[in-house]
């Protein structure tokens, strides 16, 4: 059918996934005047989930977790219009 969707051709394409943590604006005078020990303030409050970025777009947003002594992400929300593409790409079941 015309408006079945078939992502079989592109599941194994790589893209770019990064975790941000929090922002912040800064001038040059400021950036410049950075040294080893400064602490630059982000925008986002300790405890906030942290947002899950593939190739710049928000997806999901989750916790920091440490497995085998790597950091890690796990998933405590996935945004709307990428929930549904997980569910579209998923195969049917009998």
């Amino acid at each position: 059918m015309a408006n079945d969707l078939n992502l079989d051709k592109i599941l194994d394409v790589n893209v770019d996934v990064s975790v941000e943590v929090g922002r912040t604006r800064m001038s040059i005078r400021d950036i410049k005047a950075l040294n080893q020990g400064a602490i630059i303030e982000l925008d986002r409050a300790a405890g906030t989930p942290l947002d899950v970025l593939v190739n710049g777009t928000l997806v999901a947003r989750g916790e920091v977790v440490v497995v085998k002594e790597k950091f890690g992400i796990m998933l405590t929300e996935v945004v709307g219009q990428y929930l549904s593409l997980i569910h579209i790409s998923e195969p049917t079941r009998p």
